[in-house]
């Protein structure tokens, strides 16, 4: 016999597929009112964007200033999206301006320009905005 019975004499294959059915079941019945819909708690759920996005501004090689705040000041190493909170496709185009402006001179490849020391912070890298994958 393919199918094994149990005790009660039901197959085993169809335990799981009601069991499937059973935990599958969605409740389709309306939220109670005042709790969630058009509360509070909407607005303080609206998506996060990231600094370039929110202020509308692409990266450019040539905006020295802008791209050195991506970079660390001692080590000139390109921060990451957990540190600078960028999006992915913010944080890629900064990382290839930064590569552009270093190749062609604008930008030094291990310390940041001195110039640019004490310009205010677009974030802290001391406090990532997300935890590291690692």
């Amino acid at each position: 016999m393919a199918l094994s019975k149990n005790l009660f004499g039901i197959s085993k294959l169809a335990l799981t597929l009601s069991r499937r059915l059973v935990h599958n079941i969605v409740d389709t019945t309306k939220p109670k009112e005042g709790i969630f819909p058009n509360g509070p708690l909407d607005e303080d759920l609206e998506k996060k964007q990231c600094v370039l996005c929110r202020l509308n501004v692409t990266p450019d090689w040539k905006n020295v200033r802008l791209l050195s705040q991506f970079q660390s000041a001692y080590t000139g190493r390109i921060y990451g999206r957990h540190i600078t909170g960028l999006c992915k496709h913010k944080q890629e185009l900064v990382e290839r301006e930064i590569l552009k402006a270093q190749n062609s001179g604008f930008m030094p490849f291990y310390m940041k320009e001195p110039n640019y020391l004490h310009d205010p912070m677009l974030f802290d890298p001391d406090h990532p905005f997300r935890p590291h994958k690692y």
